[in-house]
């Protein structure tokens, strides 16, 4: 919260969950509600909060709310020749005070205007609406060598005072609070993802078919993931190994991309003539890749603990806009063949 001699108190009641934080020492009060925003595809929540001022203490100043998106894509240490490594890929400015509209067209949730009714006229309330092409929050998972800021996608309000929204903002005039945009999965589900192919060997008369099915498309934190595997192995040749893994894939900016092997079952053979039916259990969890630098992880708010990175869903017709780090899992199966240079993979 704000120190002696700040002219601006940040209170964001968010939605449905209220906290009141408050320090003795400090003669104002810092409200704070819920920092994560659901996104929905279809719909995101909006941020809406209220901002508490001292007019005396402004002296004529104007009153802002930023509300920002970064992309930070490497540390601070590694700027080179004064070009840092995050780009703004969102900012959007609100002058709150003095208010350009009445408190009611500027007042658009019910907590709001309780609030505003509670805290008196010195209380402004603020709006922001996210567009359909920011990323989630999320971050890479860093070494224990890694120092700095970690790589990752960050959302910030920042209110502050100023005689215009462009000059320079004095640090005891501003107020910063991180929120994060989580992502939600849809309601309804589609088919379960299910492929198959077939390989057929010159020196064998008869083919190498595999089969890869899910019991359903939508897995949440937590859920154990069920591969269903069908190797009807008519050749002549022995199949080695048949090895089902998880892939960790996180796209950057579109053209970059780090991809991990995360979670891998025990492996299987199967004879000319035989076939193999089994359902192979993955159990994704950060707990068994805490060792991993560059796992994405869903971004966090200090220092509490998070899960891996939900995967990334977005409009239709939205996809190439979107920039910052985009997260998708996918299975694999593999199959060695023996005698064979080329492995066998079919991808779920």
């Amino acid at each position: 919260g704000p120190g002696p001699g700040h002219d601006i108190t940040l209170c964001l009641f968010l939605s449905l969950s209220r906290r009141r934080l408050l320090n003795q020492h400090e003669p104002q009060k810092f409200y704070m509600g819920r920092r994560d925003f659901v996104d929905r595809v279809d719909s995101v929540d909006p941020v809406d909060g209220v901002i508490l001022i001292d007019p005396e203490a402004l002296q004529g100043r104007k009153v802002f709310v930023t509300l920002s998106c970064t992309f930070r894509y490497g540390r601070d240490d590694m700027d080179v020749m004064g070009i840092a490594f995050r780009r703004e890929l969102y900012l959007s400015t609100r002058q709150v005070y003095p208010a350009l509209q009445d408190r009611e067209k500027g007042t658009h949730t019910r907590t709001q205007a309780k609030l505003l009714r509670k805290l008196g006229q010195d209380a402004y309330p603020f709006f922001f609406e996210f567009p359909d092409n920011l990323p989630c929050s999320v971050a890479l998972q860093p070494s224990a060598q890694d120092g700095g800021k970690q790589c990752a996608v960050e959302f910030e309000i920042h209110a502050f005072s100023a005689e215009s929204q462009d000059a320079k903002i004095r640090k005891r005039s501003s107020v910063k609070l991180t929120i994060r945009k989580v992502q939600y999965a849809p309601e309804t589900e589609g088919a379960a993802p299910s492929v198959e192919t077939t390989r057929d060997f010159v020196m064998s008369d008869k083919p190498l078919h595999v089969k890869a099915s899910l019991d359903k498309e939508i897995y949440y934190h937590g859920d154990c993931v069920k591969v269903h595997v069908i190797v009807t192995n008519h050749s002549s040749k022995t199949i080695k190994n048949v090895i089902v893994s998880g892939k960790h894939g996180a796209f950057f900016c579109r053209n970059l991309k780090e991809t991990s092997q995360m979670f891998l079952c025990p492996r299987d053979s199967v004879s000319p003539g035989a076939t193999l039916q089994k359902v192979y259990t993955l159990l994704p969890l950060l707990a068994n890749n805490r060792e991993r630098r560059g796992i994405a992880v869903d971004g966090k708010l200090k220092h509490e603990d998070t899960n891996l990175a939900s995967s990334s869903i977005v409009k239709d017709g939205v996809l190439k806009e979107v920039m910052g780090i985009m997260v998708s899992y996918r299975i694999m199966v593999k199959l060695i063949v023996a005698g064979s240079v080329a492995p066998l993979w079919i991808c779920v």
